[in-house]
């Protein structure tokens, strides 16, 4: 008991004097660089007044069980905006609340184009819509990103305007042509959608979700219309026989890149791509942060976060493009399109 006492005071002594060699202006440095984060604890408890409008209209969506984004409110009678491809086909839907309750969702409507889908509440509650601002801040200007519950989970800054993001989605074959004319695999990307479907070199694609494609130029162009996340059925020829595969569409982009650029860039959603109109921000956010509103520091929506792209960058669809999405949406929803 004595020597493990004297080793604990001299593992204290130790800390003391390394404390003490540490040249004070260092000690300060590290001290300097912490407040200066924009996330530090200071600038969050700052920018909490300027959400006042929004807090009660961001909700977090989960799907299977498990948290998979936020939601925006969009409509007083239980309408929430989320991004679509990070919803599981089939497993139920829930949203939780600002207050914490927990309520069943369906899906009311999609936007493909721009990943969203547009959710549906049946809850005797008020919910509070949020009001999208079309106007967008210069580059430069702070923009914070609301949690469920009301609280600032990111602040950033706006690094790009408006600009499109065209779909870069593959299935992860190299195709050429068999001597029947057939699509003919050539090669598979390790770890893409094909290679966890279990495709392999010589197999022949004679379908895609049912419909028959005559040659690789076909199984091209046919998933040419496919963005990232989603998935295609597969009627494969391997060896004289027929067999059905299910295969996800994978961002090029996260094929391409090395072991080393896959851990800097972090976990990504799923769809990175593929978008009519995006902002870029570089708000460090976790995939299932996304799907929720994006506040200027005069706390206007200016946009919602639809993916988290890379370390720190961000896309968010802005105002002026949600905001007609989303009326066409409501107006699908509840029946009263023209």
């Amino acid at each position: 008991m004595i020597i493990l006492i004297v080793v604990s005071l001299g593992f204290v002594d130790a800390a003391h004097a390394q404390q003490s060699r540490t040249p004070q202006w260092l000690r300060q440095g590290f001290s300097i660089k912490v407040s200066h984060r924009r996330d530090n604890g200071e600038m969050m408890q700052l920018v909490d007044p300027i959400l006042g409008s929004v807090q009660q209209s961001v909700v977090q969506v989960t799907s299977g069980g498990r948290p998979v984004a936020l939601g925006t409110v969009v409509g007083a009678d239980g309408y929430i905006l989320t991004k679509r491809s990070e919803l599981s086909g089939g497993d139920p839907i829930r949203v939780r609340l600002h207050d914490g309750r927990l309520l069943p969702a369906r899906v009311a409507a999609v936007r493909r184009s721009n990943d969203l889908a547009l959710l549906k509440v049946d809850a005797d509650f008020d919910f509070t819509p949020a009001e999208f601002y079309p106007q967008q801040p210069p580059v430069g200007s702070f923009v914070i990103t609301p949690g469920r519950t009301g609280r600032p989970i990111g602040i950033g800054s706006l690094g790009v305007l408006e600009r499109r993001v065209d779909h870069k989605g593959r299935l992860g074959v190299v195709l050429g042509n068999s001597s029947n004319g057939r699509a003919r695999v050539q090669g598979v990307w390790p770890d893409s959608g094909a290679d966890e479907a279990g495709i392999e070199p010589e197999d022949q694609i004679i379908a895609i979700n049912g419909q028959e494609v005559f040659n690789s130029d076909n199984v091209i162009n046919t998933l040419r219309g496919m963005f990232p996340g989603e998935s295609v059925q597969l009627t494969i020829l391997r060896s004289g026989n027929t067999m059905e595969m299910n295969a996800g569409i994978r961002e090029f982009g996260v094929l391409q890149e090395s072991e080393n650029d896959s851990r800097v860039n972090g976990p990504r959603n799923v769809r990175l791509s593929g978008f009519d109109r995006v902002f870029q921000h570089d708000t460090v956010l976790d995939p299932d942060q996304c799907g929720g509103p994006v506040v200027d520091s005069s706390g206007r929506v200016i946009g919602l976060n639809i993916a988290r792209a890379g370390r720190v960058v961000s896309y968010a669809l802005p105002s002026s493009l949600v905001l007609p999405e989303m009326v066409n949406m409501l107006q699908e929803a509840r029946g009263t399109a023209n």
